[in-house]
């Protein structure tokens, strides 16, 4: 199961929005064609300016960024535009506002984030973290379909990880990810075993690399003699397959993945709003 999915999605890698550092009294950017000016309300650009400084890394996850009357002084705006501007940030989990205390970098490593990406829940019972068993983890070249959702070369290197997630010792989930194997130097199957995290988590604090959003596909399959095998059912059990894309800044994809639900006692959970 180490070929490329079939039809992973398609999402060409965007430059961030990002105002530049002298546009945020401005009120003007240019547009992406560059006929035109478009304009973008200040508290959007504070935010801009405010994503930039997270992807450069001058505050790390879990760290503790400059308070809303700081930040004001720094962009030159009011601190209500401020507040706006990390309103939004929070919103999209980019940010954590703890009372009292500040705003926080968000981290893949908090218990609320754990279940951000994983959305199989038990139908009965408290979710809780699955167990891990890497089956596979090796550098191979990027087939063309990779290549294309990841933005590489065809033949590039990349990580490939196929796992299986249990659930109180019962097979549940088989994955298989690929990832883009400049930015995951030194991803073994020896370091995914022995870190006690989510799988994100460790991308974020090893490789600097942090998935903020991701892109999913859901359709009904049956498994597979290989898949069968693995969740120990028969051979053509239904299953749920989940293709996602995980962006990071810049709404850069940085990483393909598919996933073998088994739903007999789970059921796949998204909230909408």
């Amino acid at each position: 199961m180490n070929q490329a999915p079939s039809n992973p999605n398609n999402h060409g890698t965007a430059a961030g929005g990002a105002a530049g550092a002298g546009s945020a009294t401005g009120g003007a950017t240019p547009s992406q064609t560059g006929m035109s000016p478009t304009f973008s309300p200040l508290y959007q650009q504070i935010k801009a300016l405010i994503t930039q400084s997270l992807q450069s890394g001058e505050w790390k996850p879990g760290e503790l960024i400059p308070s809303e009357v700081e930040l004001a002084a720094r962009y030159k705006v009011s601190q209500g535009t401020v507040r706006k501007a990390i309103d939004e940030l929070a919103a999209e989990n980019l940010v954590v506002r703890r009372q009292g205390k500040g705003t926080f970098v968000a981290s893949h490593n908090e218990a609320r984030a754990h279940f951000r990406f994983l959305k199989l829940m038990p139908d009965e019972g408290v979710p809780h973290q699955p167990g891990h068993e890497y089956l596979e983890v090796k550098r191979i070249r990027a087939s063309a379909e990779v290549a294309r959702v990841l933005d590489l070369k065809s033949g590039d290197a990349i990580v490939y990880i196929k796992r299986l997630m249990t659930f109180d010792g019962a097979p549940t989930i088989l994955e298989e990810l690929w990832l883009p194997g400049q930015l995951f130097k030194g991803l073994t199957a020896e370091r995914l075993a022995e870190y006690k995290g989510p799988m994100y988590g460790l991308f974020e604090s090893e490789f600097g690399t942090r998935m903020i959003r991701a892109s999913e596909k859901i359709r009904a399959v049956a498994a597979d003699a290989g898949a069968a095998e693995h969740l120990k059912v028969p051979e053509g059990t239904p299953l749920l397959c989940v293709d996602r894309t995980s962006f990071t800044y810049g709404d850069k994809a940085v990483e393909l993945r598919r996933g073998l639900y088994l739903t007999a006692q789970h059921h796949y959970q998204n909230e909408l709003s």
